[in-house]
């Protein structure tokens, strides 16, 4: 599967602690958060990678070169001037070919499923969605039934949030889509090409992603995300420990009855939190000792059952 990276951005607001870096090459645990990037994209199945370049280039094609050393082959196209998110990836068009391929912002981290984000899109675009109890920093999506999207709001006030789900900047798109974006001129995928599709009825669906999304953005964003990290709310793509998922949450005890009660059936083991083995894998669940939250270890599709599940009753105890 082909994947296109979008690395030209500047970084102006990280400035003060980036030292000239390009964004997405920020360390990220010592590692650029763009290898943890490709590392990712090649977990799940991405082999062709072009990525889009503009600020310090060199940095990036002296790291990365064909990609070979990191399991990929890397294509790369530079603009002399700024092209907008979607201008950037028409100016892929030779790489992408007649294919459905992902689109991907290299300068946000997550452990994302993407080959099931690329398994459900079937036509048009399908935007990754993720869950954001403070949304007025991004894009916010509306849906409507099977995911349909009604509508955007680009960064709002509070007194506009309808919603708390975001775009990631992630998207699956089928190659038609390409030629709604003009050549030669900088166009935005939110700003200008999602509005004009919406109005002229190509099919557009969101997807909610089970994991953990961070736009580094920020320094305080920046320094979050390398927490998360340490601390397993991020499991790091390439990581060859266990997965781990911390899910915090706002009655352990409760949510642990819940999710015992819900599990009972699949022959779970309660003799040390809760274990139990599905389809998936085998999950490890267990309320953590010092804050209100859940701990999941063990297979990472099977954590990833148990964490939906998890988020799924919680909701439902809230309302």
């Amino acid at each position: 599967m082909k994947a296109v990276i979008l690395t030209g951005g500047e970084g102006t607001r990280l400035r003060a602690i980036s030292g000239g870096l390009p964004k997405p090459m920020m360390p990220l645990l010592g590692t650029p958060l763009l290898e943890r990037t490709v590392t990712l994209l090649r977990e799940n199945g991405f082999d062709s990678l072009c990525l889009t370049l503009h600020y310090q280039s060199q940095i990036i094609r002296d790291h990365f070169r064909d990609g070979a050393r990191f399991g990929v082959h890397i294509e790369y196209r530079e603009e002399s001037a700024p092209l907008g998110t979607a201008g950037a990836v028409l100016n892929c068009a030779d790489f992408i070919g007649g294919d459905s391929f992902l689109v991907m912002s290299g300068d946000s981290a997550c452990d994302f499923d993407l080959a099931e984000l690329m398994a459900g899109h079937t036509a048009g675009v399908t935007i990754a969605l993720a869950a954001q109890a403070e949304p007025l920093p991004y894009g916010l999506v509306l849906t409507g039934r099977n995911g349909r999207v009604t509508g955007f709001l680009e960064k709002p006030a509070w007194e506009q949030v309808v919603t708390d789900q975001v775009s990631t900047g992630i998207y699956a798109l089928s190659p038609e889509v390409l030629s709604h974006i003009p050549p030669g001129t900088p166009y935005d995928f939110a700003r200008d090409l999602f509005p004009r599709l919406l109005e002229r009825g190509v099919p557009m669906r969101g997807q909610v992603m089970e994991g953990y999304w961070c736009d580094i953005g920020t320094p305080q964003a920046y320094y979050q995300c390398n927490l998360d990290a340490l601390s397993g709310l991020y499991h790091l793509p390439g990581s060859q420990e266990a997965p781990r998922r911390i899910l915090p949450c706002r009655d352990r005890a409760r949510l642990m009855r819940a999710m015992s009660e819900a599990l009972a059936e699949f022959g779970a083991d309660f003799s040390d939190g809760l274990t139990v083995s599905l389809a998936h894998g085998k999950a490890h669940l267990a309320p953590m000792a010092d804050r209100c939250a859940l701990s999941l270890d063990g297979d990472r599709a099977a954590i990833r059952r148990l964490e939906a599940l998890a988020k799924k009753l919680e909701r439902d105890m809230g309302s």
